[in-house]
């Protein structure tokens, strides 16, 4: 149900904030719009809520104190701007949370820190215990060491996976736009704005477009797949201009302010949202119409009779994608044999593993409590 009083009621909120926003596009970290926006938090957690602030901005505050007028294209230009606009971001963070007696913490994450279940683990209780104690965390992405390879994408998938990892209420996305609206509202001055709408609804997408800023890696898409990605905790979304009057207390007052987009689906459980949040697929297997049909429907494991081809080289236990004729991605799992075993025993029953093989480990390719439906 498309309710913003859900939004109200949430107790534990994940806010991102953008590069343009911090950056003021381009200019240097805009001080008196952190002041605000901390002025808006403090209050929230003074009332009982518990944040965990996603924030974008090293890399373009770092471009400012280097003096440079472009991102680079270097790996190690890069890296170097993110690990000098750290410094600046989060002293910046410290110094307007400690007006209001805040302490911060800094958190810095890469993929490695997800798709590793027991680091997964540890992320989640030291931001649980963070806010236990009151104490906000600030997270980013850790550009200082990631690479194209291993990165989350941007910070709207990242806070999307935050909000799935800590189980928050709400997510928050602050942007230079006012929302999502049903053309570009740089072009079109008959674009209206989008007030609700389920995260789910596939019209969204050639709405949202694809369009990137100078400074940040995410668009509107990448705004609108995080709040997809956030529903599978069952995580309501709010996607709205971070230059707006008291918009952080707006929203948590249930105004009809920004894009509200719903979580219409039951939360997975915590193991499948980690599952489902992964990047790094090491190759995928390609199912026949039977097997489809079975994970769909039936939510049973997967078994070798359905598989018809073995695509990439992993190994037991590595992340694998499930695929159907067409090469749409149905689900995704944990494999029980690697992919070599795996292209062995492909479209064989269970009781032909052990005489192709000369082992049985497991009966299932991938067990269903490592597998998720993600289509």
């Amino acid at each position: 149900m498309m309710d913003r009083q859900t939004i109200s009621d949430a107790k534990r909120l994940v806010i991102k904030v953008g590069s343009a926003l911090l950056t003021n596009d381009g200019a240097g970290i805009d001080r008196q719009a952190i002041d605000a926006w901390v002025e808006q938090i403090a209050k929230l957690i003074s009332a009982g809520k518990e944040v965990v602030l996603v924030s974008s901005g090293a890399v373009a505050e770092g471009l400012v104190r280097l003096g440079l007028d472009s991102r680079p294209q270097t790996i190690h230009m890069l890296q170097s701007a993110a690990a000098v606009g750290q410094m600046g971001l989060i002293q910046t963070y410290e110094t307007s949370f400690r007006r209001f007696e805040r302490q911060t913490a800094q958190i810095l994450l890469d993929h490695d820190d997800m798709a590793n279940r027991e680091r997964y683990l540890n992320a989640r209780g030291v931001m649980q215990t963070l806010m236990a104690l009151k104490v906000v965390p600030i997270v980013n992405e850790n550009d200082t060491v990631v690479t194209d390879e291993i990165r989350f994408g941007d910070n709207d998938r990242l806070a999307a996976l935050v909000a799935n990892l800590i189980d928050a209420d709400a997510l928050v996305i602050l942007t230079d736009k006012d929302g999502m609206y049903d053309a570009n509202p740089d072009v079109d001055a008959s674009a209206q704005l989008i007030a609700h709408a389920y995260a789910s609804d596939s019209s969204l997408d050639a709405q949202a477009g694809t369009s990137n800023g100078a400074l940040g890696r995410g668009g509107m898409q990448t705004k609108l797949e995080a709040a997809r990605l956030a529903s599978r905790s069952g995580c309501n979304t709010v996607i709205a201009g971070g230059r707006n009057q008291d918009i952080l207390s707006r929203i948590c007052a249930g105004e009809n302010v920004g894009t509200f987009l719903s979580a219409d689906k039951t939360p997975l459980a915590a193991r499948k949202q980690w599952l489902a949040g992964q990047l790094q697929v090491k190759g995928s297997l390609v199912l026949d119409e039977g097997a489809t049909k079975v994970l769909h429907q039936q939510g049973r494991s997967l078994l070798a009779v359905g598989v018809t081809a073995v695509v990439g080289s992993f190994t037991r236990g590595e992340l694998v994608s499930c695929v159907d004729a067409k090469g749409v991605e149905v689900a995704r799992g944990l494999v029980n044999y690697n992919s070599d075993e795996t292209q062995l025993i492909q479209g064989k029953s269970t009781e032909e593993i052990i005489k192709i093989l000369g082992y049985c480990d497991d009966d299932e390719l991938i067990h269903r409590d490592n597998l998720v439906i993600v289509k």
